[in-house]
């Protein structure tokens, strides 16, 4: 698994249009929070649930890149951590290039518990929409 910087990340996207950008949170997330356009929504885990099945997950991705395993998948979460296990299954699944978006789309928490001042996608100025 590569890890690439949000912005690293969204150049990497640029060079590989063939790539499938997934957004990994959960769908109230995807929906108010914001998301990059164009992303792809396949959640590690739902509410309120909140279970991980991999093997699921790993179906739904297979599905978006049409079955093609060596199609680039570019993983975005919150902060870059739920992305880690999501493209570990996605490599178990047999996916050849899989990117973990570090620091995710609202980034790290900052000395007073919020995110979105230090890092992540939104941060960095790159493009977002939200519901």
């Amino acid at each position: 698994m590569k890890h690439l910087l949000p912005k690293e990340a969204h150049q990497y996207l640029a060079e590989h249009p063939d790539a499938l950008f997934v957004d990994v949170r959960m769908e109230i997330e995807y929906l108010y929070v914001g998301h990059p356009p164009g992303v792809v929504h396949v959640p590690w885990y739902e509410y309120p649930e909140m279970q991980v099945d991999a093997a699921q997950f790993a179906r739904q991705v297979t599905r978006e890149a049409g079955g093609d395993l060596s199609k680039p998948v570019v993983l975005l979460c919150r902060s870059g951590r739920r992305t880690i296990p999501a493209g570990e299954a996605l490599e178990a699944a047999g996916f050849t290039e899989v990117v973990n978006v570090v620091h995710g789309f609202e980034g790290e928490l900052d000395e007073n518990f919020r995110r979105g001042s230090l890092n992540g996608w939104r941060h960095d100025g790159l493009p977002w929409e939200q519901m």
